[in-house]
């Protein structure tokens, strides 16, 4: 599956290595390091596409992009891999409703998706891999896990034992009982007979009548949720790769099983080094989800006329990690300080740039401090209109190169 374009990511030449970025592994619950060794490896959960993109959605990509251009800035190369979700029920359920074809829907939702990400500066993923292109790699990590025992049949729907892997539970943290309270409202069915336990997750569907399916070796069906992104992650990036990135709500039950099925699969793996997950976006006093219809699209409010990077502004200012709830003010603000940086810059000095570029890495190297590399610059801004506008370009370079944002 192709990308979208990619984007040039301006160079800070004369101003050495940006400082190794640190992040809040959840995991771990702590700040750490990050340490790639050679090339910094991402993958990062894409979507289901059947209503894109959100602004929760756009949050969350531009959060690991500041993510791709830190660890750019400081010297590594990056290899990240995103997925797309084109076959699975919440997809079917809107085809049917809408009496469009699966596969067009798909298709069209994942091509505004690319739309958007473009107009957001976003940069593309180097594999961008769906899931039904991802087949044979999701076939290949299930034998391996039948061949170990860990696979049982349900009425022909094959399904992973979780406790097959030791380090079960070790990515989000959470309890049997805190699992079990929220794994039936994000995709997992604990209620149905015939499983072995409640938390079991399925890795392969058999043939439903009128839906796709897939010939293989496990018979005819389709993957199911997590195992297609323990495939692909492997395939592409390989074991202990540095970051898996995703929203909040997919710390349990997604990264938790997709992290185990891999894990129980090949002994000894470590599937990622380290779990990073955006907050939850809000919007009229509830989490901004397709279930709810409390939606605000970033391709409406390009259509509006909204300047892109103004969106991305107003996602910028709250930090990654925390839940919040956009309102018009958030965008208002947004356009405002982006006026005010595009009339200012042209003034900037040498002195003012190179103070800015220090102070804008220092807060991006910290748990990607986007607010205070955006306060950073409010700050700076309110003195340059006495420079002499030697530093503008510079300026202009940092602010692409380490926020997206281009004046």
């Amino acid at each position: 599956m192709r990308a979208w374009p990619t984007t040039d990511v301006p160079k800070l030449e004369g101003f050495g290595s940006a400082p190794a970025v640190h992040v809040f592994n959840t995991a771990t619950g702590t700040v750490e390091p990050t340490t790639p060794q050679g090339r910094a490896r991402m993958y990062v959960c894409g979507i289901t596409p059947y209503d894109a993109t959100h602004v929760g959605h756009a949050a969350t990509y531009v959060a690991f992009d500041l993510l791709n251009r830190a660890w750019r800035d400081a010297g590594h190369e990056v290899s990240y891999v995103q997925n797309v979700t084109d076959v699975d029920d919440p997809l079917l359920e809107r085809a049917t409703a809408t009496g469009v074809d699966w596969a067009d829907l798909a298709e069209r939702e994942t091509e505004l998706f690319r739309e958007d990400m473009t107009a957001l500066r976003v940069l593309p993923p180097d594999e961008y891999v769906g899931a039904v292109e991802s087949i044979p790699l999701v076939v290949e990590v299930i034998q391996q896990l039948r061949d170990k025992g860990f696979v049982y049949d349900v009425e022909g729907d094959l399904y992973f034992a979780v406790h097959s892997d030791p380090r079960f539970g070790e990515v989000s943290g959470l309890s049997e009982q805190e699992m079990l309270a929220v794994f039936g409202e994000r995709g997992g069915d604990p209620d149905r007979p015939g499983k072995k336990h409640a938390l079991d997750c399925l890795l392969w569907q058999a043939e439903r009548p009128g839906e796709p399916a897939w010939d293989s070796v496990l018979g005819r069906g389709r993957p199911g949720w997590h195992i297609e992104c323990s495939a692909i992650a492997l395939r592409f990036l390989g074991e202990g790769f540095d970051v898996q990135g995703g929203g909040s709500d997919l710390a349990f039950p997604h990264h938790e099983m997709s992290a185990s099925e891999a894990q129980a699969a090949f002994d000894g793996l470590t599937f990622a080094r380290a779990y990073l997950h955006a907050g939850m976006v809000g919007y009229q006093g509830e989490k901004m989800s397709k279930s709810k219809g409390n939606l605000v699209f970033v391709s409406t409010l390009r259509e509006s006329g909204t300047d892109p990077m103004a969106i991305r502004l107003a996602l910028l200012a709250r930090h990654y990690r925390a839940d919040w709830e956009w309102t018009d003010a958030d965008l208002e603000r947004a356009e405002a300080r982006l006026a005010s940086w595009r009339d200012a810059v042209q003034h900037a000095s040498d002195q003012h740039a190179r103070q800015l570029v220090d102070v804008v890495r220092t807060c991006l190297a910290a748990d990607l401090d986007a607010p205070a590399a955006l306060a950073a610059i409010d700050a700076g801004a309110a003195g340059w209109h006495d420079g002499d506008g030697a530093g503008a370009d510079t300026v202009q370079r940092l602010l692409d190169a380490r926020l997206g944002v281009r004046l």
